[in-house]
């Protein structure tokens, strides 16, 4: 039996998806407790992220990874409930929060130590829940694959989603110049009260020219892009000489036509991933410099979630009609209590 796994009870609450369709088939459901194994701990889960691949699971098009849980939930907070074997930095009552490759709706999640954190200094479990998949894809993609650094300009789409939130921050308290786009005044407005230099309404007016406009002509450094589809061969006018265009999702499409020529010209670099398939070392790398570059911040608070609504557990699908209807700003969180 895992360490501590005798003081658990033996069934959950936990929110699962009745069959694919849309958000009132996430229903609650009695589960059997997980028992953690080798390397991995079971939190008792005090808040849960709402993510966009929690969406496109909840409908029957993003699957789960072999071995992971098939219920929803790619992030968590709370306390260490039970050790597996071979953990040696956490205790039975550590505060933490988690990337899950699933189960985060649920009272019990367990998840490879190496994807656990410390809960981020003076944070709720609700703000802590907003940080993991957000943190860990922003630093990934931008920093790492993007190679953004201080003095260049990331251009950021969807600038008022928890990863574009994400995004701008930490952009700003690197060093960088951040554009971005959002779809209404009101989040043009967010965007810059976090640190944007540019925000780009995408509906009144034509990110391409706006961006060149803000840089002198030179384009954006770095893209993140989830939107996909036309955005393509407009991200490519919009960058930079040696620019890097990261994707991360394809919300319009995964499939675009473009003229190739533009990324020969200007030496494009056009990458992509996704975070959840990835291994269990790979996530606890980019773990470890979280804690190292960007714990420090959001204990200080020069960064933070953007925390938009918090629904209790069993009224998951009200947060995913939330998410689906586009009016949020930051972070949707479930709280599980």
């Amino acid at each position: 039996m895992a360490s501590g796994q005798d003081r658990i009870p033996a069934k959950m609450t936990a929110i699962a998806i009745s069959e694919p369709g849309g958000p009132r088939v996430l229903k609650p459901e009695t589960r059997d407790v997980p028992v953690p194994g080798p390397g991995e701990i079971l939190i008792r889960v005090r808040a849960a992220g709402i993510n966009r691949p929690d969406v496109q699971q909840r409908k029957g098009v993003y699957p789960p990874p072999p071995g992971a849980s098939d219920l929803p939930g790619l992030e968590a907070s709370g306390e260490v409930a039970a050790l597996g074997d071979e953990i040696s930095r956490w205790r039975v009552g550590d505060r933490v929060c988690a990337l899950t490759p699933g189960g985060g709706y649920a009272e019990y999640a367990k998840v490879h130590a190496g994807s656990v954190l410390p809960l981020p200094a003076g944070f709720t479990h609700t703000e802590a829940a907003a940080v993991p998949e957000n943190y860990f894809t922003v630093w990934h993609n931008v920093f790492e694959r993007g190679a953004l650094k201080s003095g260049e300009t990331l251009l950021v789409h969807g600038g008022s989603s928890g990863i574009g939130t994400t995004a701008i921050q930490l952009a700003s308290a690197f060093g960088a110049h951040v554009v971005t786009t959002a779809g209404s005044q009101e989040k043009c407005d967010a965007c810059l009260k976090l640190g944007a230099d540019r925000a780009i309404n995408y509906r009144e007016e034509d990110f391409v020219a706006a961006v060149k406009d803000a840089t002198g002509g030179k384009g954006a450094n770095v893209i993140l892009d989830m939107v996909g589809g036309d955005y393509v061969a407009r991200n490519y006018e919009a960058a930079a000489v040696e620019g890097r265009i990261v994707q991360i999702a394809t919300q319009s499409g995964a499939v675009a036509s473009t003229d190739f020529s533009k990324m020969m010209a200007k030496r494009l670099t056009h990458t992509g991933s996704m975070l959840r398939p990835r291994t269990v070392e790979f996530k606890a790398a980019i773990a470890a410099a979280l804690e190292a570059q960007v714990w420090p911040l959001l204990g200080t608070r020069k960064v933070a979630p953007v925390m938009d609504m918090i629904f209790p557990l069993k009224e998951a699908w009200r947060a995913h009609e939330r998410m689906e209807d586009g009016d949020h700003i930051g972070k949707i969180v479930l709280d599980v209590g």
